[in-house]
């Protein structure tokens, strides 16, 4: 989906007030006039209206158009809360940030005048897998129950938390009396994980897949498993959106136009966010690039509202709202409304990730289509992932690179019980049949086990070389 860039920038010219250059906006004095995002560089789940629209540089051209005079002051941060204490201080102008601590700032704020709103969503997941629950990589943990009378690293109000509260209940261990959690921001929390200070870390997007990676830490529970929609969004001042609405719908625009940068150039768009943050691209990519953990998509749809609705009485027990929220007001989409104009409904409607791995299985032979099945491997030296059409497919591609003395700097496929992309050389490998199938954690794995007998576990080298033989068979 494309929008007409000329008619908006027509459009936010025409809202513009007179003597706009003299616009009082966070940070802003009489002779320079600066535009405040709060911004989380390695939360790569908000990158539309974080780093990577930074880096683009959308929002400064849209700026431009406006009133040459406008700045922007791009302020970075590791969670939610600060900017949230930014906005209240009138700091902060616009901010991203996770669904847990989007409706603690809605709550903190209000919702009146002079309270905050949000205005369009970054990326999502529909299912929660944005959040996770890792161990030492050779930590004796298997599954969450095991995390019993153990001490967890998390981000007290994040998503990350949430997460793990709910799925410690799913588990029957109370959250407060069975575990203790250590409230750490996130890189405090991976060093205290190396460091043997805690037994292990929930937290959000990128950190999970970040320790995983690194062979530092293994994944114990997928956030998939709760089945409930995880989001970052945008949110703004309602005092700044009241006076400076042009400058509020040019990011918004400047989103999307991010967001369609991401669609069209997913490798490039992560080896940004990589370059800028200090991540490995293997890993931005993970989530970022194509059927990536996290969908972009600045549209707000009623599963998301849903979800946060869901998410209030959470916030509410462990005491972190300090006054009710009134979702209804909170959650105001009609700057990006106005911004997709009479595609809006439209874009709402569709759920499919825009950045879909599509293409021929060179090795296979067949068209990748179903993106349930579809996964990727990025061999070492080229500038692009190959696609493969199935777990199989992905394994005897592998095998192929590696018989050719080729190296492999990743591969990704989805987790075969909750559709988790995840790092294929770092999941359970059973054989059931004809069969290969990958998951991301021993609780996924025993779960499909349990209701399919016969099945056999295999290392990642065990899987690689039966995949050949079961090339043919298939």
């Amino acid at each position: 989906m494309r929008i007409n860039r000329p008619a908006l920038a027509a459009l936010a010219l025409g809202l513009v007030a007179p003597g706009l250059s003299a616009c009082s906006v966070a940070g802003a004095d009489d002779a320079d006039d600066v535009v405040t995002i709060g911004y989380q560089s390695k939360t790569i789940n908000t990158v539309t209206a974080g780093t990577l629209l930074r880096e683009l540089g959308y929002f400064e051209d849209k700026l431009e158009e406006i009133d040459p005079d406008l700045e922007v002051d791009w302020q970075d941060y590791d969670t939610g809360a600060p900017i949230t204490a930014e906005m209240l201080a009138g700091k902060i102008d616009i901010g991203s940030m996770g669904d847990y601590p989007l409706l603690i700032n809605g709550s903190r704020a209000g919702t009146g005048d002079d309270g905050d709103s949000m205005i369009a969503v970054t990326g999502y997941n529909p299912h929660g897998a944005l959040n996770g629950v890792v161990v030492g990589a050779d930590s004796e943990i298997e599954y969450l129950t095991d995390l019993e009378g153990k001490s967890i690293s998390a981000s007290v109000g994040s998503a990350g938390h949430g997460t793990l509260v709910q799925a410690l209940e799913a588990a029957g261990i109370h959250p407060t009396k069975d575990v203790a959690v250590e409230n750490q921001d996130p890189p405090v929390g991976a060093s205290s994980l190396q460091g043997g200070s805690v037994d292990a870390v929930s937290q959000f997007v990128a950190w999970p897949g970040l320790l995983a990676f690194r062979d530092n830490a293994r994944l114990v529970y997928d956030g998939g498993r709760l089945d409930l929609p995880t989001l970052h969004g945008t949110v703004v001042r309602n005092e700044f959106l009241a006076e400076e609405p042009a400058i509020a719908q040019a990011f918004v625009e400047a989103q999307v136009e991010a967001t369609d940068y991401l669609h069209d150039h997913p490798l490039e768009a992560a080896e940004i966010v990589a370059e800028e943050t200090g991540l490995p691209v293997e890993v931005v990519y993970l989530y970022n690039g194509r059927n990536g953990v996290s969908t972009f998509d600045p549209t707000i749809n009623d599963d998301q509202v849903a979800a946060l609705e869901h998410d209030l009485p959470f916030l509410e027990s462990i005491g972190v709202l300090e006054d009710p929220l009134d979702l209804e007001a909170f959650v105001d989409p009609s700057v990006v409304e106005e911004v997709y104009g009479a595609a809006y409904d439209a874009e709402v409607a569709d759920r499919d990730n825009p950045a879909a791995i599509t293409g021929t299985d060179e090795v296979c032979g067949t068209e990748v289509t179903d993106p349930a099945l579809a996964g990727e491997i990025w061999v070492e030296g080229e500038d692009d992932t190959r696609p493969t059409a199935d777990p199989v497919c992905l394994l005897r591609n592998a095998q192929a690179v590696l018989a050719d003395g080729g190296e492999l700097r990743a591969a990704y496929v989805p987790d075969a019980l909750t559709g988790t992309r995840w790092f294929a050389d770092r999941m359970i490998w059973l054989r059931d049949g004809d069969e290969l199938l990958p998951f991301a954690t021993r609780e996924s794995a025993d779960d499909y086990a349990g209701d399919h007998s016969g099945t056999r576990e295999l290392t990642w080298d065990q899987a690689l070389e039966q995949a050949g033989d079961l090339g043919d068979a298939r």
